[in-house]
């Protein structure tokens, strides 16, 4: 670790300032007690630099949209869930955080030399150690146990060779430096627009603790569990997060005018300055060159999975398996037909506008774009359509580049972590299911969540599981699919059952649509005509391995330089 943990200043500085007022200043990689950390803007200025880290572009990261999970497709496999990883000479995001790290720390060490009242500058202190959580999180969610490292060392500090500390150990300081950023950041009400807040930690926070908590509940007795803990004490912190959040009071969930419509145009919005759901976004703009790459109508070199596409109720609030409303999945239409509208916002059906420039002047979706190649097809015939939006005013160029808004955090997930926390708790009430999945589901008119009438599923994905837990996880599931955190809900629920030895399967194949398409040469399907995406490149399907693959391999150089560390289990 010692040639990788350096000390990265002011990646990004704020163009605030002018040109010459930027000249005049000294080497920002030279900062020094001397000339720094003076003002409060110094604390502004350089904390800064992290935002940066947030995820908000969909263009090319596939992360963002779930590629590496059973909700998304992409035309190359995933190879975590593959299980063809190999152990990297170096580099990767091991390496990032700790560059990070060693930054937030320097500015934890250096920030006390501050003149002015307290209040004009504790707030950045709070965003510094919300920062240091959310770095050391990404490392132990990745990696597992690692060192804590609390100040900056220097090259020839001895605490470069420091042994791991217990993963426990690790979460339990994460979640101090998120308490201290609750205890020191403002609320929504006197935050500065696109900074963090109060209620940003807080949901954080709840994030941590829930993946946590689930994660040593369900690799107890595993080589990737904590000894004598079942996640019991994080399942209560996270709930004890969220249920903050959730009584502030100070967002709710944004409703619209159309049940038809409102989870989508939730997701194609150009301001969410005054969004009650919304706690921290991105703003896109075109005249500072500024501009989002949403998928629109673009195949993206991706698809959503059929395994998606049929967890979704239908409006009777039945599965399935089970609803007579179901009529089948022989077509794109008839696959939403009578299902929770969430499933039509969220693919491209025949029909749909694709791109309004005013009267007369209408673009409209005709079929899946699997016929297309490099990055216009649709891998799997089922085309991702949350993000985009029809409407001119927001896009720039051409169909595929717009102002639409980045939601970095967003109140559901709140809801659905207090949700779950207290149904893994075992305490999971019908008022607590009320102000948390059935306000989710008041978005998009379905019926709600009964606890003492939930109809068997016989595809529940966790049979062995309590209905309410497939329930609520199915709930997340859908309202929360392609923004980012499916693979490390399946990482923390040790769902490896699910995924080991499948191939994902997508929509069903039509080929009186594609006359042009030959099977087995343009397009591969199953036995049961199926598209089939990885049939030649995955013939025995994912070969996740239980035993290795929940955790990321560290670097070899890393094992060279400290020999202190261990690799992770069956990496060597």
């Amino acid at each position: 670790m010692k040639n990788l943990y350096v000390f990265i200043l002011f990646a990004a500085v704020s163009a605030l300032s002018s040109c010459s007022e930027f000249l005049d200043k000294k080497p920002l990689d030279a900062i020094s007690g001397s000339d720094y950390w003076k003002t409060p803007t110094d604390l502004e200025m350089y904390v800064n630099q992290y935002y940066t880290v947030f995820p908000n572009e969909t263009r090319n990261d596939y992360t963002l949209l779930e590629g590496n999970s059973d909700n998304l497709v992409l035309s190359s496999f995933n190879a975590t869930l593959a299980g063809t990883r190999v152990v990297p000479a170096s580099g990767g995001s091991w390496s990032s955080a700790w560059a990070q790290i060693r930054s937030v720390n320097y500015f934890l060490e250096n920030y006390k030399t501050v003149n002015g009242a307290k209040n004009l500058w504790e707030h950045y202190v709070g965003e510094a150690y919300f920062f240091r959580a959310y770095f050391y999180f990404g490392l132990l969610r990745d990696f597992g146990a690692v060192p804590w490292i609390n100040k900056p060392l220097k090259d020839d500090d001895a605490g470069l060779y420091t042994a791991r500390d217990p993963r426990n150990v690790v979460a339990d300081s994460i979640i101090a430096d998120l308490d201290r950023a609750i205890g020191k950041m403002k609320g929504k009400e006197t935050a500065t627009p696109f900074r963090l807040n109060r209620q940003i930690a807080q949901l954080f926070k709840s994030r941590v603790c829930l993946f946590e908590g689930t994660w040593e509940k369900y690799h107890a007795g595993t080589t990737f569990g904590v000894s004598g803990s079942d996640g019991k004490k994080y399942l209560e912190l996270a709930k004890e997060a969220a249920g903050q959040l959730i009584a502030g009071d100070l967002y709710r969930i944004h409703i619209g005018s159309d049940p038809k419509t409102n989870y989508y145009y939730f997701f194609g919005q150009k301001d969410y300055s005054a969004n009650p759901e919304v706690l921290l976004w991105k703003k896109w703009d075109n005249s500072l060159g500024l501009v989002r790459w949403a998928p629109s109508i673009w195949g993206n070199d991706m698809g959503i999975t059929g395994e998606l596409v049929n967890s979704y109720l239908c409006t009777d609030g039945l599965p399935i398996a089970k609803s007579k409303l179901y009529e089948g999945d022989g077509t794109l239409a008839r696959v939403v037909k009578n299902r929770d509208p969430r499933l039509a916002q969220s693919i491209w059906v025949p029909g749909d506008a694709v791109n309004i420039l005013g009267s007369g002047d209408t673009t409209k979706f005709v079929r899946a774009d699997i016929h297309q190649t490099g990055s216009y097809r649709c891998v799997t015939g089922y085309q991702l359509k949350k993000y985009s939006n029809a409407w001119g005013d927001n896009l720039k160029a051409n169909y595929y580049q717009s102002e639409i808004g980045s939601i970095i955090f967003r109140y559901a997930e709140a809801l659905l972590n207090f949700a779950e926390a207290k149904a893994e708790l075992g305490e999971l009430t019908q008022a607590d299911v009320d102000v948390t999945i059935n306000k989710l589901r008041d978005r998009v008119g379905m019926p709600h969540l009964v606890l003492t009438n939930i109809t068997p599923d016989p595809n529940w994905t966790y049979p062995a599981l309590s209905p309410v837990i497939n329930e609520v996880r199915r709930e997340r599931r859908v309202e929360l699919a392609f923004e980012g955190l499916r693979l490390y809900d399946l990482m923390r629920w040790r769902a490896h059952e699910s995924i080991t030895g499948k191939r994902p399967a997508g929509a069903k194949f039509v080929q009186a649509d594609y006359p042009e398409m030959v099977v087995g040469t343009h397009v591969f399907v199953d036995q049961k005509g199926y598209i089939d995406a990885y049939q030649k490149a995955l013939p025995n399907g994912y070969g996740f391995k239980p035993g290795r693959d929940y955790l990321n391999p560290i670097p070899g150089v890393e094992l060279t330089l400290n020999d202190q560390y261990t690799q992770n289990p069956d990496w060597e």
